[in-house]
């Protein structure tokens, strides 16, 4: 049995005595579970724990798997440069992992490292597996912008290589739950945030790692989790192999979820195929897609069909007979957004009209969206099958006086100076303040709030998905 146990952990700095000082103790069934990882993991003995990080070296495109013979960090940025950790790094599996990430054709590697030094995400798993056991190398792996597959993929070859190389590992996912629990916590208060801890640590209580290859992007991102993509990445390290799951603790007293989790194998490694969740994940993922899109209303499909001719087919549609008159007969500025699995794809439009009717404001932007937002590669004619869109017609713009007059969940920001001119939707997943939403909107529009004149203006759209 080649990974011997996982378990799902949180990673607050305050955790850490030299940084909490005394703090800790508001979170006592946190560290009390947290020891008992500790006592479990030394009762096993692995010879390599693999831990995969949030705060690890992150990229959109690719998995980074720390490389060299070891590293050191501490808790200096928190004030208390004497809790320092040293690992030594199993160089043997990190070179075996990223070769194997080569041949399944997973964009993965010990390339790129920007930052050699341990993460707290790291260091907090480490402190208090270091407490009971010490004879172990460590492998590190950074997560990714990348599906729930992808993760899982990754996993599932962490899980490969350990039968390969005839290690006993254990798998570390370190992540928080939600960071928006309560109103008075250090990121607010989000409705979501309860919705997904409720969700995921019965989702642990159960074993049911399916449901957490399957969980709402768009409520993950509310949430403002940060364990999710870590927690899929070890669900794949358990590939086809039953487990017994134990939630050992839940709390979020400073609003911040924190999980503790044990799963341990309770048959053969890779023999049950009910266990085979990557298969069982596509065969959601399809069928979701097939719901949406069946959903779809005239203005999606309308944007979904011109992308569509003019990736696969170089041409540009004009809007069919028998639209609604409110299409045809109306014009107004608007934006076509593209999702693949919750990830902004592309995102281009208008804040007023340019063309003669919507319907011709829709098609020409959505052709944009997927071709020409320069922060992404135009659109490849085998990713248009898994593109969601949205289509935000936007109503006229008014000027507003105070901060007090926008609603980020209601009203769109337009932030203006000169001929400069940043706007941002409403209701957009990860932006829940007023301040969030000005900044990010003057932001785009290369505008400084602290020294620019700039004026302010709010708009509602009406969103079709």
């Amino acid at each position: 049995m080649p990974v011997v146990a996982a378990f799902a952990v949180p990673h607050p700095p305050l955790i850490i005595p030299a940084v909490g000082r005394g703090r800790e103790r508001g979170i006592q069934a946190t560290i009390d579970s947290y020891d008992e990882v500790g006592r479990r993991i030394a009762k096993l003995a692995p010879d390599t724990i693999v831990v995969s990080s949030p705060h690890a070296t992150l990229y959109r495109d690719y998995f980074h798997i720390s490389p060299g013979r070891g590293a050191s960090g501490s808790f200096a940025q928190y004030g208390a440069r004497e809790a320092a950790y040293r690992v030594d790094y199993d160089e043997e599996f990190a070179d075996a992992l990223a070769q194997a990430c080569e041949k399944a054709g997973v964009s993965g590697g010990t390339d790129y490292e920007r930052e050699p030094a341990l993460d707290h995400a790291t260091m907090i798993p480490v402190h208090f597996i270091q407490k009971y056991y010490t004879d172990f190398e460590l492998v590190r792996i950074g997560l990714s912008g990348f599906n729930a597959g992808e993760h899982y993929r990754m996993g599932r070859l962490v899980q490969r290589v350990a039968a390969k190389l005839g290690r006993r590992v254990v798998y570390v996912a370190s992540g928080d739950l939600s960071h928006k629990l309560t109103a008075d916590g250090p990121y607010g208060f989000a409705p979501e945030g309860p919705v997904f801890d409720e969700r995921i640590t019965d989702d642990f209580a159960r074993g049911d790692l399916l449901d957490v290859l399957c969980m709402d992007t768009s409520l993950a991102e509310r949430a403002a989790e940060c364990g999710l993509r870590s927690f899929q990445m070890m669900a794949g390290a358990l590939d086809r192999t039953a487990v017994s799951a134990e939630l050992l603790s839940y709390e979020g007293p400073f609003g911040v979820g924190y999980g503790v989790a044990a799963f341990e194998p309770a048959g053969e490694e890779g023999a049950d195929e009910s266990r085979d969740l990557l298969a069982r994940w596509e065969a959601w993922r399809a069928g979701d897609l097939a719901t949406r899109k069946e959903a779809e209303d005239p203005y999606v499909r309308l944007a979904r069909a011109s992308l569509e001719a003019y990736v696969r087919e170089g041409r540009t549609i004009r809007p069919p007979a028998g639209l609604p008159d409110e299409l045809i007969g109306y014009r107004a500025g608007c934006f076509v957004s593209l999702k693949v699995d919750g990830q902004l794809r592309g995102c281009i439009g208008t804040i007023a009209p340019t063309r003669a009717s919507l319907a011709e404001e829709i098609c020409a932007n959505a052709i944009s969206a997927g071709t020409r937002d320069p922060r992404f590669e135009p659109v490849m004619a085998d990713e248009l099958d898994e593109l969601v869109y949205d289509v935000d017609v936007l109503g006229g713009p008014e000027p507003v006086d105070s901060l007090d007059d926008l609603d980020p969940a209601r009203y769109g920001v337009i932030v203006s100076c000169g001929g400069r001119r940043g706007l941002l939707l409403p209701d957009l997943d990860g932006v829940d303040t007023v301040d969030e939403q000005v900044r990010i909107a003057a932001r785009k529009g290369g505008i400084d709030l602290a020294r620019d004149r700039y004026r302010l203006e709010r708009f509602e759209v009406v969103r079709h998905l």
